[in-house]
């Protein structure tokens, strides 16, 4: 008798990245704010992807690739240059929109106070937020409970808006 499970269907290394990449190389981005560092990450977690693919279960690729893409750009926040030269001078580098100038500048000073939230809350709110998990996936991905996932958005969001009205006080 043959075992169906392996046999279960699964798209190919080509088509995870044609799906998934650009969700990798945001997800990176929102993380570091460096356009070429992004796409170190995304280069990094497609080679870990290929190194590991008897690894992942069928279907749970894109959760698995987020993952990696959040404990590449942990590693990176980690080090100690990151720490010296980045913080030492934060740029925030916007992904260019065909928006309004208002709406534009009004996108540019969320991301800027998201950017000031210490990492535990920042990490959530980029998930959650920006690549549209629910609690129970990111909880997974980072490997906490859904309550401490929970509890870390609920927190997040108090201190996005003091930050937000702080900057905007006439809103």
């Amino acid at each position: 008798m043959q075992d169906t499970s392996s046999t279960t269907m699964r798209p190919s290394f080509d088509a995870l990245y044609e799906e998934y990449g650009d969700d990798v190389l945001r997800m990176a981005y929102y993380y570091l704010a460096d356009r070429q560092k992004a796409e170190d990450v995304c280069q990094e977690v497609f080679v870990r992807l290929y190194t590991n693919w008897d690894k992942i279960s069928a279907g749970k690729e894109h959760a698995w690739l987020m993952r990696v893409t959040v404990n590449c750009c942990r590693d990176i926040w980690r080090s100690s240059w990151i720490k010296r030269v980045v913080l030492g001078s934060p740029q925030l580098e916007l992904i260019p929109a065909e928006d309004e100038i208002a709406e534009r500048e009004k996108k540019e000073l969320i991301m800027k106070a998201v950017y000031q939230l210490p990492m535990q809350f920042r990490e959530i709110i980029l998930l959650f937020y920006y690549q549209g998990f629910g609690i129970n996936e990111i909880a997974e991905m980072l490997g906490v409970p859904d309550g401490t996932v929970a509890s870390r958005l609920s927190r997040a969001r108090s201190k996005l808006e003091k930050i937000l009205k702080e900057e905007m006080p006439n809103e």
